[in-house]
């Protein structure tokens, strides 16, 4: 009888502790998940600026989307790799990001990363330097080994006005 007494006892616990409350979990760190998308946007633009089409693109996600405006979306890491190997080739190309905000995901997974660009290229009618502005978006999401990629953007340019031309002192 005591036998069953201690069994009944040992059920009764694990039954209960089945039912008391799950141990807190580490939430997310907002201002560190930002500041790691900000770094991972930093290095992209810099792979891009240094004519690094391969760096630019190991930012990507496999299964990455990029929504160009005037253009049919690129779907994948090679689709990329083409785009951004043919807008490297251009020796005036060239962008830069302002006004930067990040927005992180309640559960940490996910990040958007908003901005607004200026995009330094060769204008393919007048073949003379051209800035292009605009606005982007970029989803960011965690990887397993916790590392952040591009899952997708859309970029978007509000308008483009040519560079003047370099003056001799």
């Amino acid at each position: 009888m005591k036998k069953l007494m201690a069994i009944g006892a040992l059920t009764a616990l694990a039954v209960l502790g089945g039912c008391s409350k799950p141990a807190a979990t580490q939430t997310a760190d907002p201002a560190a998940i930002a500041d790691a998308v900000k770094g991972e946007v930093a290095a992209l633009v810099t792979s891009f600026n240094n004519r690094d089409a391969v760096g630019a693109v190991s930012h990507d996600e496999p299964g990455y989307i990029g929504m160009f405006h005037g253009t049919p979306n690129t779907v994948g890491m090679a689709a990329d790799l083409a785009m951004t190997k043919l807008q490297v080739s251009d020796p005036a190309a060239k962008v830069t990001v302002g006004d930067q905000t990040v927005d992180v995901a309640m559960a940490g997974d996910m990040a958007i990363d908003r901005a607004t660009y200026e995009y330094t290229f060769t204008d393919p009618k007048t073949h003379q330097p051209k800035v292009e502005t605009g606005n982007w978006i970029l989803s960011f999401r965690k990887q397993p080994d916790l590392t952040w990629k591009l899952a997708w953007s859309v970029i978007s340019d509000t308008g483009s006005t040519p560079v003047a031309p370099a003056t001799k002192l």
